[in-house]
């Protein structure tokens, strides 16, 4: 059985040469060829492509928008919806929040590769709505200037850039929105749990992403002893490796019997970084069975891609299924039975894989909200100033299971658990905030209800989050979920 073969495509010209013919026999603008690009690539490498209308038909030129990347975008959501999942009626693109549009394909200006491969440059935070009127912290990367600022997890935004009605609306959250990821300075006043209040100005910097935001070990007596930690994001392993060793160090130094990973604002990343954590939680003698196998469409499986062989070096049967097979490989020495992963809507990709892998092999358990739904994953594809990040593959973990295109449900008969609401109010790591609160009860006493002084929950209050209203803004294109890649390191 061989290893998987890790790669990146790195695609350098604007528009393809096959693309530069005007199919309609008239004049083409350079646009005319990113819209030939978009559709040819899709009609080779897209996992859905036999669904994909010959050219004519389909006429890819016919796609307007406000802007080049409005049409682009446009253009991509129509063939988004053209393969129907038999098991749901939908396209398997369906997007529940946003009907018509692309679950997992978009186009963006290059700004995510930089974030996987380890480097940031923004603020550093995010901002989620508790209730209407509660705009809160979401979580702080290490490095940013967010941390620098002393800011955490739940404080409480009181005003941004002077500006006190922060309630939830389309005018507010848009203003949100444009100061917070499309803006070079920022500033704010937060309340801090004490009651206290403090005046913050931040200005955008390039950072190094640290993908683990906390790590700590609870005690909790006759000998449970549990490792917690929170992974942001998946960069490629070569910037999270050693953050990953860091703390798993900790926890095998410290004892740990029992780990809690939290990845509930994990939209997903690199492939290999998530093989790598699985490698790290699953039981040693896992080592050198299966762990899950990458499915690519049959134009690839059957070594017809004459535009990915322009660009990349390929090899006959690359993409089968005989080299696509990756076998666990027991990191590190921690030793533990069970995991519980703490989940939510924004928990995606790479993050499911991650789940995904394990399920077959040990105890896991998923603590939270039903999570995106992405057993899919990608290559990017530089095509003139935009990147294109659409699914190319299927993955399915040694029991033969994937097709969680719905998500993955905590306290289902799939995925054990609970179903419970996240509390912004509250920073990682602190043994109240529900969802920990939860997996440390179950450890130390079997059951994940809480009994004593009554822990709030905003799970009811808790609708909607400055994400999901960019989603409904239509404002999303370089925010994106991360998706599953395909990368050498």
């Amino acid at each position: 059985m061989k290893k998987l073969v890790y790669l990146i495509v790195i695609l350098t010209t604007a528009v393809l040469a096959s693309c530069k013919k005007d199919k309609k026999g008239g004049s083409s603008t350079s646009f005319n060829l990113v819209q030939d690009s978009v559709y040819y690539y899709e009609k080779e490498d897209y996992l859905w492509f036999d669904a994909i209308p010959g050219y004519n038909t389909f006429d890819p030129r016919s796609y307007g928008g406000t802007s080049n990347l409005g049409a682009l975008t446009n253009e991509l959501n129509a063939i988004s919806q053209l393969k129907i999942n038999p098991s749901t009626g939908q396209p398997y693109e369906y997007y529940p929040s946003d009907p018509g549009t692309a679950k997992y394909s978009f186009l963006d200006d290059g700004t995510k590769q930089a974030s996987l491969n380890g480097t940031n440059t923004d603020f550093g935070f995010e901002p989620l709505y508790a209730n209407d009127n509660d705009l809160r912290i979401k979580y702080v990367n290490p490095n940013s200037p967010a941390a620098a600022a002393g800011l955490q997890r739940g404080y409480q935004i009181l005003s941004i850039n002077g500006n006190t009605d922060l309630s939830y609306d389309g005018t507010t959250s848009n203003f949100i929105i444009n100061a917070v990821y499309y803006s070079s300075s920022i500033s704010m006043q937060v309340q801090l749990p004490d009651g206290t209040t403090k005046s913050v100005s931040l200005t955008t910097a390039a950072y190094t992403v640290n993908p683990v935001l906390l790590y700590k070990v609870f005690n909790l007596g006759s000998g449970h002893v549990v490792g917690y930690m929170v992974f942001g994001s998946f960069t490629a392993l070569a910037n999270a490796q050693p953050q990953l060793n860091t703390a798993f160090n900790y926890f095998i130094a410290n004892g740990v019997n029992d780990l809690v990973v939290d990845l509930r604002y994990n939209a997903g990343g690199v492939e290999k970084t998530a093989a790598y954590l699985d490698d790290l939680i699953a039981p040693a003698d896992k080592s050198n069975t299966l762990m899950y196998t990458t499915y690519f469409n049959s134009n690839l499986q059957n070594n017809i891609y004459p535009l990915l062989a322009k660009k990349i070096a390929v090899t006959p049967g690359m993409f089968i299924v005989a080299n696509n097979q990756v076998n666990f490989t027991k990191a590190l020495s921690l030793n533990v039975s069970r995991v519980f992963f703490i989940v939510t809507s924004e928990t995606a990709s790479a993050s499911e894989l991650t789940i995904n892998n394990l399920l077959p092999e040990m105890n896991v358990q998923l603590i939270g909200d039903t999570t995106y739904g992405k057993p899919v994953g990608e290559t990017p594809i530089p095509i003139g100033h935009y990147v294109l990040y659409s699914p190319q593959f299927s993955v399915e973990n040694s029991a033969g299971k994937g097709n969680y295109y719905s998500g993955m449900a905590p306290g289902s008969s799939t995925y054990p658990g609970m179903l419970a609401g996240d509390d912004v109010t509250k920073n990682f790591g602190d043994s109240t905030e529900m969802l920990l609160a939860h997996a440390l009860n179950f450890v130390k006493n079997g059951t994940y209800s809480i009994t004593g002084p009554k822990i709030q929950s905003l799970a009811s209050k808790q609708s909607f989050s400055i994400y999901q209203a960019k989603v409904v803004n239509r404002n999303l294109i370089t925010r994106k979920l991360k998706g599953m890649i395909l990368k050498t390191k």
